[in-house]
């Protein structure tokens, strides 16, 4: 068979725009893998260059000053090669020191870029909190704004934390993932509003900053509607916020309460779980779950009212204000302080 130059292919498999399309996407897969291959060799790198000199230190007695010479003789020796200032060559020694195996968590050090490792290093103390982040980010694909702002907002500390009944009304592995989602406290400060502000006032104002209050939501959720009308009976009922959670393959509605929980909350939640899953939910959804979002909670009084709910609920705080220490932001450095540092010197511009 012969084809005419010029003649554009016909047919749905092997038209130009197919072809194109099929060509964009290997070359875009092309690049993706090429520059992880970069990266990873880019971190295994300086791992050994950190481990190397922890090595020598603690065999010759290195100081500072040898640090600062080895510096400057990496730049004479290579200097179309950005990196090797005596501030960088002091992360590498912190990273092969506090990841002996290359290992960050349960992953290889090398899924993250170097500027992620920089942060975690330089503003996460405690190991445990380091190693989660470090596996939420890989995961999750964080920026390293994204990872700035979990840390500033100790997400470590609210992970999992709210008071649920998905043991009880979850399968096991669905019930670990629904606990996992939800948080305590969430932190709605971005919207600017004072303690007095109302039920409407917050569903409103949470809205109007959709970006930022799925950040807080996590990785997962998306916005469905607000004030999502449904119908029962010949009645109408309005949910304050429904979302769909994409890992857990269910609905979630979101109800807010500006003032301290009550049992009868949790009856209401319950009701709107039952309408949604009969009048909403497919035969592909799993059970949709409730959060019930209050001002203020007692722990044990709503784990009791739970215990006599039907549905998978949580109930967690949520605070207009930060309550988190102020202190922690001063004692360590911001990410644009890290960067501004680094940016130089790796040859790359902060976004």
């Amino acid at each position: 068979m012969t084809m005419e130059v010029g003649v554009p292919m016909t047919g749905p498999s092997t038209s130009y725009a197919g072809l194109l399309e099929e060509l964009k996407g290997r070359i875009q897969a092309a690049q993706t893998r090429a520059a992880l291959a970069v990266n990873a060799e880019l971190i295994r790198l300086y791992w050994d260059i950190g481990r190397t000199i922890l090595q020598r230190q603690e065999a010759e007695g290195w100081g500072s000053k040898v640090v600062d010479r080895l510096a400057g003789d990496l730049k004479e020796a290579f200097p179309a090669m950005k990196g090797f200032s005596s501030r960088n060559l002091k992360y590498m020694r912190t990273f092969a020191e506090r990841c002996p195996d290359f290992q960050i968590g349960q992953q290889p050090a090398a899924q993250l870029p170097w500027f992620h490792l920089v942060t975690l290093l330089t503003q996460v103390e405690v190991g445990s909190e380091r190693d989660w982040l470090a596996s939420q980010a890989a995961q999750q694909g964080w920026s390293r704004a994204t990872l700035q702002v979990h840390i500033k907002n100790r997400l470590f500390e609210r992970q999992g934390q709210a008071v649920t009944n998905f043991e009880a009304r979850l399968p096991a592995t669905q019930a670990a993932l629904a606990q996992e989602s939800l948080k305590d406290p969430y932190l709605f400060d971005f919207l600017g509003l004072g303690e007095e502000a109302q039920e409407r006032d917050i569903e409103s104002a949470l809205v109007r900053h959709i970006t930022r209050f799925l950040l807080e939501l996590g990785a997962g959720f998306a916005f469905v509607g607000r004030q999502y009308r449904l119908e029962v009976g010949g009645e109408e009922f309005f949910i304050d916020l429904l979302f769909y959670h994409t890992r857990l393959k269910c609905y979630v509605v979101v109800e807010l309460k500006a003032t301290a929980f009550k049992p009868e909350h949790a009856g209401q939640l319950n009701f709107y779980l039952s309408a949604v899953d009969a009048e909403i939910k497919s035969p592909e959804d799993r059970p949709t779950i409730g959060l019930l979002l209050c001002k203020t909670k007692n722990r044990i009084v709503a784990e009791y009212a739970l215990s006599g709910i039907d549905k998978p609920v949580g109930v967690a705080e949520y605070q207009l204000l930060r309550a988190l220490p102020e202190s922690l932001g001063r004692t360590l450095p911001s990410i644009e302080t890290i960067e501004a540092e680094l940016s130089d010197e790796m040859g790359e511009e902060p976004d």
